[in-house]
């Protein structure tokens, strides 16, 4: 079906202050989106009010937020929303989100919400091929993944992507969460009784900003590298972002496609 007239994609996102992993993650799935859609406009939204403020005092770069984009693109004279998001899961950035964009319902003829990046099955099992064509680790070693984790019931997502590795045939590659119930503490027992040769760590997040920076491969002591060298652990640190991944970003590029779909079906 044919696209409506005067449609545009929002891509929103939480943002990162880290403008090295922002080129390689936020900005080429926006690249991509923009290069899938040639003939449609694309805009931007971080929802992070702080790492907003962050980049417009220490950078003099100012970056919409949802309100701000909606507005802009009534202006601009767009009557057909699709909003992709570029979160990992469901959960409450996302419900906010959602309610952010309504809020605006009135001034466009349709607004289209796109799935985050792990919903189906179809996603789960993409985004796992994914990280295992990236990482493909060696069977002596442990590839733990960071999630952020929430205490959103979408935290239930990370342990099923902990099973699908294992049911993928990669025993050796695991997911904790800096935040929620599916911590690291909770995988040290387990990781005694392994006890592979190395630790490579690696974020599941989109971006690899602060978290990854800190949370996972900073010296303080209670880093996951620090902590798991205390425990007698060669650790590795990547600091790449899922957005990095081609085939990651392609999700992204399906969910927009699918959101222009519902589009065409709404306006026939």
């Amino acid at each position: 079906m044919p696209i409506p007239e005067k449609t545009a994609v929002l891509v929103i996102s939480f943002g990162t202050s880290y403008p090295e992993t922002r080129k390689k993650t936020i900005e080429k799935i926006e690249k991509d989106i923009q290069q899938a859609f040639p003939d449609l406009p694309c805009y931007r939204a971080w929802t992070s009010p702080r790492i907003r403020a962050k980049l417009k005092k220490r950078d003099g770069t100012h970056i919409m937020d949802i309100a701000e984009a909606m507005i802009q693109m009534k202006n601009d004279g767009i009557r057909n929303v699709i909003v992709q998001p570029t979160y990992v899961i469901t959960g409450f950035e996302s419900d906010a989100m959602k309610k952010e964009v309504l809020a605006s319902e009135k001034d466009f003829d349709s607004i289209v919400i796109c799935d985050s990046l792990i919903v189906t099955q179809q996603d789960k099992e993409e985004v796992c091929q994914a990280l295992i064509r990236e990482y493909h680790p060696a069977s002596e070693d442990l590839l733990l993944l960071m999630g952020h984790g929430t205490e959103h019931i979408a935290n239930e997502l990370y342990p099923e992507m902990d099973r699908l590795f294992k049911e993928s045939g990669c025993p050796n590659i695991h997911i904790r969460t800096v935040e929620g119930d599916f911590s690291l503490e909770t995988f040290l027992e387990e990781l005694r009784t392994i006890h592979p040769a190395h630790v490579h760590l690696a974020p599941f997040m989109i971006v690899a900003g602060d978290h990854a920076t800190n949370d996972m491969s900073g010296e303080d002591d209670d880093s996951w590298k620090s902590i798991l060298e205390k425990e007698g652990y060669s650790v590795k640190c990547t600091l790449k972002g899922l957005g990095e991944i081609q085939a990651v970003r392609d999700i992204f590029i399906r969910h927009t496609r699918a959101g222009l779909d519902r589009l065409s079906e709404i306006q026939a």
